[in-house]
C-alpha cells in the first residue's frame, strides 16, 4: 500500500510568509494533481509554541540563520514561524486537503526543533507517524512538501531507516537553499530513495 505524505505545506513557507520558500505555491496544484493517486494521504504541520527554541526571537543578540548550540543540537535558528494556532500554521488554502485522513504536528517542544515528520532533530521522540503508516500497512512512501532541503529532506531520511519504501515528488517541493538541494538529493539517492517527476506517479 502506498502513502503519500505532506511535508507542511503551510502559510509561512509560501511567498509572503515568514520563512518563505521561493516558488512553494507552485507544488500545490501538483499535489492536487495526484491526491487520487494514492491509497492514503496524511500531513505534517508545523506547530511552534511561540517560544520555541529554534526561533532567533528566543536568543537575545541573535539573528536569524545564526547557528547555535540548542541542548547539545546544532541548531539554524529561524525566523518565528508557523507560531500554534497562527494563520501562518494554517495549511495553504488553496491545497485540497479533503483525502487527508491523519495530520502529525511536530515543533511543538520548545527544547528541540523537528524538522522531520517521524522523529524530532535529536530523534529523542517520534510523533507516532511510522507506526501509523504500518498500522494502515503502507509499505511505500512518497513525499511532498516544503522546504525540500529541510523537513522533505529529513523526512525522506527517516522513512528510509523506518524501513519504508522511499519516493520524492520532485515537482511537488522546492528548497529553501536552492544550491544544497542537489546534494541532498544526491544523499538520498545513495541511501535508497527514489526520485520521480510527478507525472511518474
Amino acid at each position: 500500500m502506498k502513502a503519500l505524505l505532506l511535508i507542511d505545506v503551510q502559510n509561512d513557507f509560501l511567498p509572503g510568509g515568514a520563512l518563505a520558500v521561493l516558488g512553494g505555491d507552485t507544488i500545490i496544484p501538483v499535489i492536487n494533481r495526484v491526491l487520487d493517486r494514492f491509497d492514503l494521504v496524511v500531513a505534517s504541520q508545523d506547530w511552534h509554541p511561540p517560544d520555541h527554541g529554534s526561533f532567533a526571537s528566543s536568543h537575545p543578540g541573535r539573528q536569524p540563520f545564526d547557528v547555535v548550540d540548542l541542548h547539545g543540537l546544532e541548531q539554524t535558528l529561524w525566523p518565528d514561524h508557523c507560531v500554534q494556532a497562527s494563520p501562518g500554521a494554517d495549511f495553504a488554502p488553496d491545497l485540497d486537503m479533503r483525502p487527508v485522513e491523519a495530520i502529525f504536528r511536530k515543533g511543538t517542544d520548545p527544547e528541540i526543533d523537528s524538522y522531520s515528520a517521524f522523529h524530532d532533530n535529536g530523534h529523542r521522540k517520534t510523533t507516532g507517524l511510522a507506526d501509523y503508516l504500518r498500522g494502515k500497512r503502507v509499505d511505500r512512501v512518497w513525499l511532498t512538501g516544503l522546504a525540500g532541503d529541510i523537513c522533505v529532506y529529513f523526512s525522506a531520511l527517516d522513512a528510509l531507516t523506518e524501513g519504508f519504501e522511499t519516493h520524492l515528488i520532485l515537482d511537488a517541493c522546492q528548497p529553501l537553499d536552492p544550491a544544497t538541494f542537489n546534494d541532498k538529493l544526491t544523499t538520498l539517492k545513495t541511501k535508497g530513495a527514489h526520485l520521480h517527476p510527478s507525472t511518474d506517479v
